[in-house]
């Protein structure tokens, strides 16, 4: 049976895409009370995004931490335009950014681990089914109610091994949020399993201590920053208050050389997660879930020099190909270092 639908309030909006609740008005046995549905103009280039999405959720098949999706369509809208819809799984715990935030800080270790083993579950499965995430961060792993976390946003993923068009054609642009970038896709490009994570590590950084993994002001020199991830030895600071087995687990995470960097099903077994259950209800997975991806933090930490030359950030030579690369992804058009798709929550 068709699923037949009304929009409800709006939740979140982006650039180019609206998160509303869907209300079912048939077709409701098959169905959750309340949905999230995901839309933009047909016409607009953010729809290969969401169709992106469809298709790679579809593909991944179910897994209970990672969002659900219900179906797609299209509908004509009271301002006359086309748009493309998906649904998805609605929850309304918001995300963990969210919840970072409300807690004014970082969060108890003991729900980061709870967090971190959910959001493993969910790698592991994106990564075992032959995907990359490619825009993993606290704003795209969304809770509810009983503690179950999802992750959400799969409009960047990519099949892993497989070079996009953009890649295919050697265009130099980002694919993803810059700050939790990994120096191979920094450096090269590089988007597979690894780079996730890399992003899973700046995520735990982040749900310890309440702030960005990478330490900047907001006037910093981007080049800088990216040289500082992409090039020499230097990773995301480990938070003081944070256990020793969380902070082997970082640099488990934190490996400059993707090749040696541990893999979902590996930092399933290390201490800091090991044996963590990750939701608080013995129960099947509820139908609920993400709304989509809501507001980054914007507060940016602090970086202590502005040096004018290359050198500076520099331990290690740098090739000409990755100077070239830096310089045209940095002055080819303005970045925002803290969102993918500027998200806001509008509820």
């Amino acid at each position: 049976m068709e699923l037949e639908w009304v929009r409800g309030e709006e939740l979140g909006r982006g650039n180019f895409a609206t998160i509303n609740l869907a209300i079912p008005t048939k077709g409701f046995d098959q169905f959750p009370p309340l949905m999230a549905v995901k839309s933009s103009v047909a016409a607009s280039s953010v729809s290969v995004s969401l169709k992106n999405e469809k298709q790679i959720l579809d593909r991944i098949g179910n897994c209970p931490q990672i969002v659900s999706c219900f179906g797609d369509g299209f509908t004509i809208e009271r301002d006359g335009e086309k748009y493309y819809n998906v649904l998805l799984e609605y929850a309304n715990g918001g995300s963990l950014a969210d919840s970072v935030k409300i807690h004014g800080g970082g969060l108890p270790e003991f729900d980061v681990r709870r967090y971190t083993a959910a959001i493993l579950r969910g790698l592991r499965h994106v990564h075992g089914n032959g995907f990359v995430h490619c825009d993993l961060k606290l704003a795209n792993v969304l809770n509810f109610g009983n503690g179950d976390v999802k992750i959400a946003d799969f409009g960047l993923a990519k099949v892993a091994g497989k070079k996009t068009a953009a890649e295919t054609e050697q265009r130099f642009e980002w694919r993803g949020t810059p700050m939790s970038m990994s120096p191979e896709t920094v450096t090269g490009g590089e988007y597979e399993p690894p780079c996730d994570i890399w992003a899973l590590g700046c995520a735990v950084v982040e749900m310890v201590a309440g702030k960005p993994a990478w330490n900047v002001r907001p006037e910093t020199d981007i080049f800088g920053l990216m040289m500082r991830i992409g090039v020499g030895d230097e990773v995301p600071e480990l938070p003081e208050n944070l256990s020793d087995e969380g902070r082997d687990f970082l640099r488990r995470c934190f490996v400059k050389d993707p090749r040696k960097r541990w893999t979902a099903e590996m930092l399933l077994n290390h201490p800091f997660v090991a044996g963590i259950t990750v939701t608080l209800k013995e129960a099947e997975p509820p139908m609920e879930s993400p709304t989509g991806p809501f507001d980054f933090p914007e507060s940016l930490p602090t970086c202590s020099d502005q040096p004018s030359d290359d050198s500076y950030f520099c331990s290690s030579t740098v090739s000409p190909e990755t100077m070239s690369r830096l310089r045209r992804l940095v002055t080819e058009k303005p970045l925002d270092w803290s969102v993918s798709d500027s998200w806001v929550t509008v509820r």
